[in-house]
């Protein structure tokens, strides 16, 4: 590997175009024109820098899924889609609820080298929601571990979900919540309303989101605690967290790139490659998301990178696997939905790719302005690029993608992380 690089005529969050010399994995130099040597040059005229992106929500699978995805594929994955960081869920087999676990996906992330891969501990014993999991020796561990989450499975028990919150607190951990009341989603299969209806499918009620979440900001409210909600769906979600930040309340949230974009509607087609959880909504939610994320109440993107194999998807809707891989389309999306539009900046966009993901996760060396004497870990994206998506030439080992075929304007020409390039279009 190369010890310097330099980038030629990047435009820096939209704004002055400059050259950046990267040496020993850090920015040592931003002027108008630098003429020194490097081992290696990108060529980023047109281009626009951004801090490398930040996902709180990457399922890897490993251990024990491995044939869904790999750190290693999905390490490539993610540098492929601008990412220097990703935080590994904990539904894996067996369930990254001790020390041991979460050091062993920390110690194979570090192993591939690609991007930082900081794991998430659960928050019960295998995911069950009866007993916590020993979440001050995962805190403690080498993997260092601050956010918490049983993602896939609801802290639906208020008790436990309080308790939670009261332990991580004395570590300024926090707890990321999948908000759906299980009692009120048995069974379901897609958003609750006319198309569920007419498809003769379950549907899946937006108060079992709303209400876990309004619940959730209420118990960390009274404690004095962190939360932070996964995948917001749901215009009554996103006001039930406007009315809580408007009362100065510790709560943060995401919103995923397909639940920016997709609907109910594409589920008639009954192609299961639209399942999801929590489940695609309707154009008025999708609108209310895009108008949060601008505004500041949802604050960040999260993937849900949820890779599975062929088989769980290619079957019928009522047994196939809930959903979507995401880290190599994640800015695409974003730039075609709100950033071509004008109704995010740039700056807006380094916040919640990259600046906010890295804040409420405690990511120290992460998510800071391109400055010099930073760490060198950078997006370069190209405002005038073209994607086409081809699943057969995604870096993830699965393939489950909804957006096959589907164009989107921006891209990632290519990425930097601690200094060295882990993605370059054309190599």
């Amino acid at each position: 590997m190369s010890n310097s690089l330099l980038i030629k005529g990047g435009s820096i969050l939209g704004g002055d175009v400059r050259d950046l010399l990267i040496r020993d994995g850090h920015i040592v130099e931003i002027a108008p024109s630098i003429t020194s040597g490097a081992d290696e040059v990108v060529d980023a005229n047109g281009c626009v820098l951004l801090p490398g992106f930040v996902d709180l929500h990457t399922h890897l699978r490993e251990p024990g899924r491995e044939n869904s995805e790999t750190i290693a594929t999905g390490s490539l994955a993610a540098a492929r889609g601008g990412y220097v960081a990703v935080s590994a869920m904990a539904n894996t087999l067996p369930v990254a609820d001790t020390a041991a676990i979460v050091e062993q996906v920390a110690a194979i992330g570090k192993r591939v080298g690609l991007v930082d891969v900081f794991p998430i501990g659960a928050v019960t014993k295998g995911l069950e929601g009866h007993e916590l999991a020993d979440l001050g020796s995962m805190a403690h561990s080498e993997a260092k571990v601050r956010v918490f989450s049983d993602d896939g499975n609801c802290i639906s028990d208020p008790l436990l979900m309080r308790r939670a919150l009261e332990y991580v607190k004395q570590f300024d951990g926090v707890i990321a919540q999948h908000a759906q009341d299980p009692r009120l989603t048995e069974g379901s299969q897609m958003n609750e309303g006319v198309i569920a209806s007419t498809l003769g499918l379950k549907g899946w009620p937006a108060v079992a989101e709303e209400s876990i979440i309004a619940r959730d900001i209420l118990l960390a409210n009274m404690v004095g605690s962190r939360l932070h909600i996964c995948h917001v769906t749901t215009r009554g979600g996103v006001e039930i967290i406007r009315w809580a930040k408007s009362q100065g309340m510790k709560v943060t949230a995401e919103v995923t790139p397909h639940h920016l974009l997709l609907t109910d509607e594409l589920a008639e087609s009954y192609d299961p490659i639209y399942k999801v959880n929590p489940p695609l909504r309707t154009q008025s939610d999708v609108e209310a998301l895009r108008e949060a994320l601008v505004d500041g109440t949802i604050d960040i993107v999260g993937t849900d990178h949820a890779p599975h194999p062929v088989e769980s998807k290619e079957c019928e809707w009522q047994t196939a696997a809930f959903g979507m891989v995401g880290l190599e389309t994640a800015f695409p999306i974003l730039y075609s939905t709100l950033i071509a539009t004008r109704r995010m900046s740039w700056q807006r966009a380094a916040q919640v790719m990259s600046i906010a993901p890295a804040a409420i996760a405690g990511y120290a060396f992460h998510g800071q302005e391109l400055a010099v004497g930073v760490p060198a870990h950078i997006a370069i994206v190209n405002p005038a690029g073209k994607m086409v998506v081809d699943r057969a030439q995604l870096a993830s080992k699965s393939k489950n993608t909804p957006f096959h075929g589907m164009e989107f304007q921006g891209t990632v020409l290519a990425t930097v992380f601690n200094g060295h390039l882990t993605h370059k279009v054309g190599i």
